[in-house]
């Protein structure tokens, strides 16, 4: 039975016949409506035709969550007056609502509205691009901006384009941009129409409720103690102030059960949602309360896949966990940021839904305008091997013809690329290869499937079933950093994850399909232990994470990164408690691990290891085959050439011996590897040489080209060019300190116009004075400095000029015991003004030395007056 005053109440009603005109129409619309107004259950209804209105159609809607999907389905049928998944009589198979997650489904042949999560979609599109037997598909959600959303959206357009024009497509959410969306599905037609429906909302007061002291900023998946705390008082206030059930935002499970243990003792009944929860919590949750006070600590599950009915007060703790990639280090992980003002506003609404209510902000209220107006779109910021697998199998390597709102990072793709050359999805033009498309088919990441297939036929389905199911869904960190003790964990448990776990298990091992190995693996001998098949999982699952220890719980990643077990946390820059769990981690004696899971804080020089297995040297050299390498190396190390014959996995050195005759070109190589990064004081610098440099230098300061820049820099650049003679002898660091720099240095004037016969000219090494002495010119400074006895300038009227004659010699006139007297760059003018002071100074102190009235006349000596009167 129909409740149709359900239906009545719903406001998103009165958009429904432009929608239902926009469908009959161009076939696309964008659907912008407020949370609770009924677009992710009742327009399916309506447009399915089981309300009364319109024809019956198949309807397909895509949520981006399981939780979500499940919480869909269950109101659609609550509202059509049946049970999801059931008829009237089993006989007759599933009802008219049903929905199919990762591991479940309910829905069959009676089925006119199947709510699936995104992943499934994109399943389902790959096996049957048109779709057969769906004539319109929902994808709910959109302003989340999830990479499998925006990638089914992709898919589904070009469905629309080449194969299927009749498919009717709606992207509905709560906020979005509106305008993007209905560019991107109205593609070369124009963009598709923009349907509107008004919510009804109530006031929501907001009340800022920041923490009295500072809290450490999160990082990775650390959140400070501290904040949590805060927050559980934020709730206790809330309760004590408001009234009505309260829902608390918080990024992840390990923060909800961290706040929920802070909560012990509330006059309240707490819940925990999230992904992970068990769908009788979760159902108990969506039913509502009966008549007692609730705590609600959910993920942003319940930003606006979800209404929690009876919720007045919302707690926000202006966090949200996202996927990040670290392409640098080979690591991706959920990392913990600051929400974005789009979801804050997300989050106060749900105060709204019912009555007015209020938000308490954690945060100061100067800081909301600095969030971000909206989250990252996850194509921009994950990791995107599995897009890239999937762009593969559609036949569009490059995703260059896909219809997405934001191009793929060229450097993330290209990363991607690589892990499926690697695991071989993919051929060398990037297309997929059979064993891609199998891959692809498994519902999982590519690198769990790779895991799947290749352990499979060496340690037997199901056992490697067991472990990938471990990695595809990590347990909880009370099961400790040790995956085949997690492993063991869960066979033995009766929790939720341990549920879970099994479903996936039973998947998995189905999808794999009996020919990806028999039980027990191959070969006749003792099965392998679980501890040697968990490492032998996680090691092709991730080959560039094999480790070997470097002492002290300190290991190094065959992609390069040092990785730190959780007890070396404090060291490592990972704050207290990061050190406190794992200390007694049985991993720390371990030669090798294959690391599962691990996050890199911000202030940490090392990975974290979350999650690992002990494994050997053979264990890692068969899972990264592609990293194993053997080979010259001559570089330079330590201030000096190091010639050795090494072998590698990635950047773990296996062994190594020394080389008596390297490759030339390597040597050299090294050499210039080393001058570049000493810099030219590694060479010899003789006075001469130090004196041609400066000469250069001035010449090319004062005229430029041709002639060259001898800066450190520049002489580094060229470096082959001006000692490419000498480098050819050059074995280790003691003959570059061999090589007279001045020597090889000439090489760079320009010889080759001819004008590097006229360097003596323009930058002379020395000067004559009128004495007949030759004077060296100083080029050091700002200026060229000619340092001379005063005496042997007497009758030169002008200062000399160099470079040409555009730059005058700062002329350093000397008492004739050698001390500066004066300067001048104008001997005219010092003759006539400057001499007089200097004469009365120094000719009572040097009464030997000429000091005529006229210097300009006067003939200029290195002698005394009385040697002067014997010649």
């Amino acid at each position: 039975m129909i409740r149709r005053d359900a239906l009545g109440q719903l406001p998103v009603r009165t958009a429904l016949p432009a929608l239902r005109a926009a469908l009959d129409g161009p076939g696309c619309a964008v659907l912008c409506a407020p949370p609770g107004t009924g677009k992710t259950t009742l327009v399916p209804l309506d447009l399915a035709g089981l309300t009364g209105e319109g024809p019956v159609r198949r309807v397909l809607v895509a949520e981006p969550r399981r939780m979500a999907a499940r919480a869909a389905a269950r109101r659609m049928a609550w509202l059509l007056g049946e049970e999801v998944g059931t008829g009237a009589a089993p006989a007759r198979g599933w009802g008219p609502v049903g929905f199919t997650v990762r591991g479940e489904r309910r829905a069959g042949p009676r089925t006119t509205v199947e709510v699936v999560t995104t992943g499934v979609l994109l399943q389902r599109l790959q096996r049957d691009p048109e779709l057969a037997g769906v004539d319109v598909v929902v994808l709910d959600e959109c302003h989340e901006r999830h990479l499998d959303a925006d990638t089914a959206a992709a898919f589904l357009l070009d469905v629309r384009e080449t194969l299927r024009p009749e498919l009717r497509l709606v992207a509905a959410s709560a906020t979005t941009d509106a305008e993007g969306w209905a560019r991107l599905l109205g593609g070369a037609q124009g963009a598709a129409p923009v349907v509107e429906a008004s919510g009804v909302s109530h006031p929501v007061e907001v009340v800022w409720a920041p923490p009295e002291r500072a809290v450490r900023p999160a990082h990775g998946t650390r959140v400070d103690p501290a904040l949590l705390t805060h927050v559980a008082g934020v709730v206790r206030r809330a309760l004590r102030e408001r009234q009505g059930d309260v829902l608390c935002f918080l990024p992840g499970v390990g923060e909800i059960g961290r706040v929920a243990g802070e909560l012990a003792g509330v006059d309240a009944e707490v819940l925990e949602v999230h992904g992970r929860a068990p769908a009788e919590v979760q159902d108990a949750v969506l039913a509502g309360g009966d008549g007692v006070r609730r705590v609600v600590l959910a993920t942003s599950v319940a930003e606006s896949s979800l209404t929690v009915p009876g919720v007045r007060v919302v707690v926000d703790s202006g966090l949200a966990r996202v996927p990040r990639t670290d392409h640098a280090r080979g690591l991706s992980a959920l990392t913990t940021v600051r929400a974005s003002r789009a979801a804050a506003r997300q989050r106060a609404g749900r105060a709204g839904r019912e009555a007015p209510g209020a938000v308490y902000r954690c945060w100061p209220e100067g800081e909301h305008g600095r969030l971000p107006a909206f989250p990252d779109p996850e194509i921009e910021v994950a990791d995107l091997t599995a897009f890239a697998l999937q762009a593969a199998c559609w036949g569009d390597p490059a995703a260059d013809g896909l219809a997405l709102l934001d191009a793929p990072p060229a450097g993330a793709l290209a990363a991607a690329r690589e892990v499926l050359t690697a695991i071989g999805a993919v051929d060398g033009a990037g297309r997929a290869t059979e064993r891609g498309v199998r891959m692809a088919r498994l519902g999982l990441h590519p690198r769990l499937a790779r895991a799947l297939l290749d352990g499979a036929a060496e340690v037997g389905v199901r056992r490697a079933a067991e472990v990938v199911a471990l990695l595809s869904e990590e347990p909880p960190r009370a099961y400790g950093d040790d995956l085949a003790g997690a492993w063991r964990t869960a066979r033995r448990g009766g929790d939720a994850y341990g549920a879970r776990w099994r479903r996936e298990v039973r998947r998995l091992v189905s999808a794999a399909g009996p020919d990806a190995g028999a039980d027990g693996g191959r070969g006749a001998g003792a099965a392998p232990t679980d501890d040697a098949v968990a490492g032998l999982v996680a090691a092709l699952a991730f080959p560039e994470r094999v480790a070997r220890a470097r002492g002290g719980g300190s290991f190094l990643m065959a992609s390069g990164t040092g990785a730190e077990l959780a007890g070396a946390g404090k060291r490592a820059g990972w704050g207290h408690r990061a050190g406190a769990e794992g200390a007694g981690s049985g991993l720390r004696d371990a030669e090798w691990l294959a690391v599962a899971v691990a996050d890199r804080p911000v202030a940490a020089a090392s990975a974290r290891v979350l999650l690992a297995a002990v494994i050997d040297e053979r264990t890692a050299r068969a899972a990264a085959p592609a990293l194993y390498a053997s080979g010259e190396e001559v570089g330079w190390s330590d201030g000096d050439v190091v010639a050795r014959r090494v072998t590698r996995l990635g950047a773990i050195e296996l062994a190594a011996r020394p080389l008596t005759a390297p490759d030339p070109g390597l040597l050299r190589e090294a050499v210039v590897s080393g001058l570049r990064r000493e810099g030219p004081g590694l060479l010899r610098w003789p006075d001469a040489a130090v004196s041609l440099r400066r000469r250069m230098a001035f010449v090319h300061r004062e005229l430029g080209a041709p002639w060259p820049d001898v800066s450190d820099a520049a002489l580094l650049e060229c470096v082959e060019e001006w000692l490419g003679v000498e480098l050819g002898r050059a074995r280790r660091r003691a003959d570059l300190e061999r090589i007279d720099a001045g020597q090889a240095l000439s090489r760079l004037l320009p010889w080759a116009t001819g004008d590097a016969a006229r360097f003596d000219e323009l930058a002379p090494e020395r000067i004559e004075v009128p004495s007949g002495s030759r004077v060296r010119v100083d080029y050091g400074g700002a200026q060229p400095v000619l340092a001379v006895k005063l005496q042997e300038l007497f009758g030169w009227q002008e200062s000399p000029r160099v470079a040409g004659g555009r730059v005058p010699v700062l002329v350093h006139l000397l008492s004739p015991a050698g001390r500066p007297a004066a300067v001048t760059a104008d001997l005219a003018s010092f003759w006539r003004d400057g001499y007089r002071s200097v004469r009365a100074e120094l000719r009572g102190r040097y009464p030997k030395h000429p000091w005529p009235e006229d210097p300009s006349t006067a003939e200029p000596t290195r002698h005394t007056s009385a040697r002067l009167r014997r010649g």
